[in-house]
């Protein structure tokens, strides 16, 4: 699967409704597969949570400031491999925050399934649905978690500038995505 990145510096709120096919060709110009990335404030009513869990919990998602992750994925990959994809970007998220841990000593970043915690704090917030003509990705990172409805951190108090995570992150998923074109198209059959 080939794609591409975008880190726009327009602030934007995400409120749930951006979860929703060829948002990041009508608001970012990302053209094809990809994944865009934005911050602003995060306040996600329960009428729009897509997890059903969360749903019939009555909860809500909410915080002062996000990185917001919106990944879109055409080709009509199955469902499967949307979360697989999330995990794999799940992960390079929180390399890259331990990365920047190592120099402040902090309590090192942990995944457990789509979530990502410090502490008992968590980081993130992380959905996948699909749509008629695609997967949906949102992943959120807390930069300000003020108002999160659970013990939360951000990036800000661990020291993480945005502005150099991201590219990052981004760059890493990639090439990854790079790297696994590259395997399935470097073998030779066996019959």
């Amino acid at each position: 699967m080939m794609m591409t990145t975008v880190f726009s510096k327009a602030e934007r709120a995400y409120t749930g409704v951006e979860l929703r096919p060829h948002f990041l060709l009508s608001e970012l110009g990302l053209k094809g597969s990809g994944i865009g990335a934005f911050i602003g404030p995060c306040r996600v009513s329960t009428e729009h949570l897509v997890d059903w869990e969360d749903r019939l919990a009555a909860d809500r998602i909410e915080a002062r400031w996000m990185v917001h992750f919106i990944g879109e994925f055409f080709g009509t990959p199955a469902l499967r491999e949307g979360v697989l994809l999330q995990r794999l970007l799940m992960a390079i998220l929180c390399d890259e925050v331990n990365a920047r841990l190592l120099t402040v000593g902090a309590s090192r970043c942990r995944r457990e399934g789509d979530d990502l915690f410090v502490g008992d704090r968590k980081l993130s917030v992380s959905i996948v649905t699909a749509s008629p003509v695609s997967l949906l990705l949102h992943i959120g990172i807390n930069i300000d978690p003020a108002g999160a409805p659970v013990p939360a951190l951000g990036l800000g108090e661990l020291g993480i500038l945005p502005d150099e995570w991201v590219p990052a992150v981004l760059g890493r998923m990639e090439e990854e995505l790079r790297s696994v074109e590259w395997a399935c198209a470097k073998v030779r059959p066996v019959l």
